[in-house]
């Protein structure tokens, strides 16, 4: 395995690094040590042509000044909490307010804003960039002092691991994902329209008009958000169901079931006989695919069309901490935060 470093920009006269993790079939993974986030997956179609499958730039302004969340890590908490508000052992906390009236994706400063120290690590079979930052109490609004850690995995199944760790020394709330965006035709000129997927799931959680989870589960079964079977992303653009037509797509947590022997998603673009599959513990995917990118931000100076790219966002339910039934994201102090997700890069057979 090899591990390559470039610098990648300047922020507050600190240096953006770049780290390339690549194995011996020539697939790869690279990501910044701003907000830990993964720019560029480089892996082969079914001819052997090997193309960036997520969205990213390569220029550090455009993370900072437009904050896409582009394969960045999200927290402390994932997703919207109601009016920024929730109540912890008593005690009543208001956080910043960054989506309309709502937090979202840790707040204006969160985890995707920070820069973080990285270590490397490799062995003849997998490489490993390690991501580590500490949450002072009360930034953002949330309790305690909180380190995280974040490893991010490639090996020589061509699997990409996300490991989290994190522990707290004053009970707080952690719900984190990566905010990766798929488009797996490697070129990001291309809708993923015709990416076809499948998910192991028969409910998905209601929003309201701003997004946030209702704390209804809604069959998917006769609606556009049943992926029981394979079927194109874009029979949600087109529909007039209520829900996709909230969001002008999909913006939803789909409940996962955990299939013995199966992967949570299938993710395929069989123009490109790429294909991601995606293993995780967590609760929930947000399959988020709306009409929002539309080339008001380029990479290399290509626009990105409308629907753009498509993320796989393996988390707990957003709002649980306000939401009975929608399980947990509170870390105690005498706790240690384990998760892992897992996507496998493959060609359709």
């Amino acid at each position: 395995m090899e591990i390559s470093i470039k610098d990648f920009g300047k922020l507050s006269e600190t240096v953006i690094q770049e780290y390339t993790l690549t194995n011996r079939q020539g697939v790869s993974l690279s990501a910044i040590t701003y907000g830990a986030a993964v720019t560029s997956i480089q892996t082969p179609d079914k001819n052997g042509l090997f193309q960036n499958i997520v969205l990213g730039y390569t220029d550090l302004n455009e993370y900072v000044n437009y904050r896409p969340y582009y394969g960045a890590t999200i927290g402390r908490v994932a997703g919207r909490i109601d009016k920024g508000a929730f109540t912890l052992e008593g005690t009543h906390y208001n956080l910043e307010t960054n989506d309309k009236t709502n937090h979202s994706h840790g707040g204006i400063n969160g985890l995707d804003t920070k820069i973080w120290t990285v270590e490397t690590a490799s062995s003849e079979d997998e490489a490993q960039l390690i991501f580590t930052y500490t949450s002072p109490h009360h930034e953002n609004g949330y309790p305690g002092n909180l380190t995280v850690q974040v490893t991010y995995t490639l090996n020589e199944s061509n699997e990409w691991k996300i490991n989290y760790q994190a522990i707290t020394d004053k009970t707080t709330l952690f719900n984190p994902t990566n905010h990766v965006y798929f488009n797996l035709s490697g070129e990001p000129t291309k809708g993923i329209n015709q990416h076809e997927l499948t998910l192991t799931s028969s409910h998905f959680a209601e929003l309201r008009v701003d997004s946030i989870p209702t704390g209804k589960l809604l069959p998917v079964k006769g609606t556009p958000f049943d992926f029981r079977t394979t079927d194109t992303v874009n029979k949600g653009f087109e529909s007039d169901y209520p829900q996709n037509k909230l969001v002008s797509g999909y913006d939803h947590p789909f409940i996962l079931e955990h299939l013995a022997n199966k992967p949570e998603a299938i993710l395929s673009d069989r123009a490109s006989g790429r294909q991601v599959q995606m293993v995780t513990d967590r609760d929930a995917v947000v399959i988020y695919a709306v009409n929002t990118l539309d080339g008001r931000h380029t990479d290399e100076g290509s626009l990105q069309e409308h629907f753009a790219g498509i993320t796989l966002e393996a988390q707990n339910l957003p709002n649980a901490i306000n939401q009975a039934g929608f399980g947990n994201v509170i870390l105690h102090p005498n706790e240690t935060f384990h998760s892992e997700t897992t996507y496998r890069f493959d060609t359709m057979l």
